[in-house]
């Protein structure tokens, strides 16, 4: 694995202090910074490909006799189709709620620990090339707080590193809670700690540089771009700071995108109306504007809820909204959120989504010797791991609830099985299947 920046271009990668663990990128960054025609946008700047001719146009001496023929050589064996493959997560809005930094202040003891947070999607997130995720809080410093300005101590930013967190979206309602002070920082701690973020910028060089952020991965180009509606009617001095939903901006970032010639662009949107679980007009208009305009999928966030996925395929897959990752939030609908997987695929007859799914997860907040604790817990899990992680009656009706919730609004969507966390034995074909193995049945509508 490698690592390509204004730092480091060229050089073999370095292992980098990420937090708890010392990791080397886990993909390619690639920077953009040649002018885009009539945008005045930049974008990355590609060599001439244009290959010298492998004969001269004439003989350069037309005095000497021609060579004598040569037989053929037997022609070369067909050459073996390449093809690689990228898998990658989203999930939806990690929130930090002035109970959520209670919490890790007191499972930390002396300092904030947010490790048991992600300690069961850890396993699930190693499995991936790249996880994303939308990161709606600042890391502004002290005082802590959550709503309605968000800052979470820098041991979020710790624990999201060790879980397997690789970019990190920081253009939504809340990027600007605590200023452009509050940006900058924000930024600093991420990249200190070899997190990628996008969305917003230190200053105009800054986004000129770095986007469209631009990863590249087992030979497979990715393009992410991200916007956000708003920012709660605050303003930054920096006009750079946050990128804004705005149909000519994206159109002439989409333009800058197709420069670097990726394989997939991927755009996330901070859209919709909060808390409604289905798409408004709004977000499918600017859905078709982008997919017109060169996106081949969007992943969208901000309703605090799930809402439909549609689409089947590059050009027209959309996640309307992955509803929340973690938070405080615990009505129903809202307790919970999905991690939304895709499996690219590029061979010689193009880059294609060959498949794409999602995995429900539930936020369990037991409580503890010290106090609650948020943990984040896949929905679908078998009853073997109930006592394993104090899930009690009422918890598991919740769960479920939320469960049955998601797959019927889902309807027609592959679910991802939390395979990682089986405890118990595979049956051998003649014994019977594990007690408890199956889940209970949910009523299910005709149509979705």
């Amino acid at each position: 694995m490698a690592a390509a920046g204004p730092e480091a271009a060229g050089r073999p990668s370095v292992p980098v202090n990420r937090g708890h663990v010392m990791h080397t990128y886990r993909f390619v960054l690639l920077l953009l910074c040649v002018v885009v025609p009539s945008t005045g946008q930049t974008a990355l700047p590609f060599p001439d490909r244009t290959e010298p001719s492998l004969f001269p146009q004439t003989d350069p001496n037309p005095s000497q006799p021609l060579p004598e023929a040569v037989p053929p050589e037997d022609p070369p064996a067909a050459a073996i189709p390449q093809t690689s493959s990228l898998k990658l997560l989203f999930t939806g809005d990690i929130m930090g709620h002035d109970s959520q930094i209670a919490s890790a202040l007191a499972q930390g003891g002396d300092r904030h620990d947010y490790r048991p947070c992600f300690q069961y999607l850890e396993p699930y997130f190693n499995q991936a090339d790249l996880v994303i995720g939308n990161l709606e809080v600042t890391l502004a410093g002290p005082p802590y707080k959550g709503y309605p300005h968000f800052s979470s101590p820098d041991a979020l930013a710790d624990a999201l590193l060790e879980a397997g967190f690789d970019v990190l979206l920081t253009a939504n309602n809340h990027a600007l809670d605590r200023g452009d002070a509050g940006v900058q920082r924000t930024i600093q701690q991420l990249r200190s700690r070899g997190i990628l973020q996008t969305g917003t910028f230190r200053d105009g060089r800054h986004r000129e540089l770095y986007y469209p952020l631009v990863l590249e991965k087992n030979g497979i180009r990715i393009a992410l771009l991200n916007y956000t509606y708003g920012t709660n009617g605050l303003k930054a001095d920096n006009p750079v700071a946050v990128n804004y939903i705005d149909t000519a901006l994206i159109r002439e970032d989409l333009l800058k995108a197709s420069l670097a010639e990726p394989d997939l662009t991927i755009l996330t949107v901070h859209w919709g109306n909060e808390y409604e679980r289905m798409e408004n007009s709004r977000q499918q208009e600017l859905g078709r504007f982008a997919f017109n305009n060169g996106a081949d999928v969007i992943v969208g966030s901000h309703p605090h809820v799930v809402q439909p996925v549609k689409g089947v395929g590059r050009g027209n897959l959309v996640a309307y909204s992955l509803g929340n990752f973690i938070s405080n939030q615990r009505p129903r609908y809202r307790d919970g959120g999905i991690v939304f997987e895709m499996e690219v695929v590029k061979d010689d007859a193009g880059t294609r989504v060959a498949r794409h799914g999602y995995l429900p997860v539930w936020v369990h907040k037991p409580n503890t010797e010290k106090g609650p604790l948020f943990s984040l817990v896949p929905a679908a899990i078998d009853s073997v791991n109930y006592a394993t992680m104090d899930l009690s009656p009422d918890d598991l009706i919740l769960m479920r609830r939320f469960l049955s919730d998601t797959r019927m609004h889902l309807w027609g969507v592959d679910e991802v099985e939390p395979l990682w966390m089986d405890q118990s034995p595979a049956p051998g074909p003649d014994q019977p299947p594990v007690p408890g193995k199956e889940w209970p049945p949910v009523s299910m509508p005709d149509q979705p």
